[in-house]
């Protein structure tokens, strides 16, 4: 822990969020199915890391979402939506949702085009999320996200469509903290972005959407929502990695990733070191990564070695498979 700095009060326990029951919280049993067809995706997913950079990288200053915890007396503000993706009409429902958000003076988003931002306020159980969001002449602006109320009794998922990932999935649930790096250990499921995924039509829970493309219906896709884990035979220890990149692959055995977007390479997503440099404290990430880019520090994971699960796994009262 940074000296002098009480962490809890910067950022959430990551794992404590939503319902305990929520998908994002459970471990995988070392004998669970895998998919019919895991060796084939496997395979696609190799062709993705090596066709886009050849790695997989974690995102923090930009595609990444700074999630800013604040207190209930936190003033509110209203939050217009703006008209980003020129679709000519604006969202009654979300309007409503941001009549009163409770953003604090020193918050501003990701940097990047996405310009993420998250405001999580413990006290009265309530989230927002906002994608291209930006402050023009004292009015805070976002082109979509969502509010979310009885956040600690939701599964983890956005309803109708709402929130800002590609799938609904919340920032807060999948991304990386740095707390969960310096402590050595990431107890929930782990979002990760691929750059071709199946069209949008077919996707798997707990993807609510989808924004894949798939036109030449190329096989073997990986659908956006579908999950999958380090094999756990893997010695990590063994392994000739970073010392985060470590902590990874052991959550990665133990709770797997989900595909929740699409991106430019395959990344991962970390906190946003805003949450913290906002309040003016140091950005963590050069404590926990050293000399090491984001790139860097999955260099030596064993990514041949990982297992697709099948289609839905997990989803409450259906069959895993179909």
């Amino acid at each position: 822990m940074l000296k002098g700095i009480a962490t809890e009060k910067i950022v959430p326990a990551t794992h404590t969020v939503f319902a305990p029951t929520s998908f994002w919280y459970q471990p995988l049993p070392k004998d669970v199915p895998l998919h019919a067809d895991s060796e084939n995706l496997v395979t696609e997913f190799l062709r993705q890391k090596k066709k886009y950079y050849n790695t997989v990288t974690i995102n923090t200053v930009a595609f990444s979402c700074p999630v800013y915890l604040v207190p209930k007396e936190t003033p509110t503000v209203r939050v217009e939506e703006w008209d980003g993706q020129k679709k000519g009409f604006k969202n009654p429902k979300l309007a409503a949702q941001w009549e009163a958000v409770p953003i604090p003076e020193y918050a501003a988003p990701a940097d990047g085009t996405d310009a993420e931002m998250c405001i999580y306020q413990p006290e009265t159980d309530t989230l927002w999320e906002f994608w291209n969001t930006r402050k023009r002449e004292g009015q805070w602006e976002a082109c979509w996200g969502g509010k979310m109320t009885n956040v600690s009794r939701n599964p983890g998922i956005w309803p109708d469509h709402f929130g800002t990932t590609a799938t609904s999935l919340p920032f807060i649930g999948g991304q990386i903290t740095a707390e969960e790096l310096r402590r050595g250990a990431i107890h929930h499921v782990m979002g990760i972005a691929l750059v071709d995924c199946e069209e949008p039509q077919l996707f798997s829970w707990p993807a609510q959407r989808s924004d894949g493309s798939n036109p030449e219906r190329l096989p073997h896709r990986i659908q956006e929502g579908q999950r999958f884990r380090l094999n756990p035979d893997v010695d990590v220890e063994a392994l000739s990695m970073h010392p985060a990149g470590k902590i990874i692959a052991r959550a990665a055995q133990q709770y797997g990733f989900v595909v929740w977007d699409r991106a430019g390479a395959i990344s991962l997503r970390a906190e946003n070191p805003k949450a913290w440099t906002q309040k003016g404290l140091p950005d963590p990430y050069p404590e926990i990564f050293k000399s090491a880019a984001g790139w860097e520090i999955l260099q030596g994971f064993p990514w041949e070695k990982i297992q697709f699960l099948p289609p839905h796994y997990g989803k409450p009262n259906e069959p895993m498979n179909r």
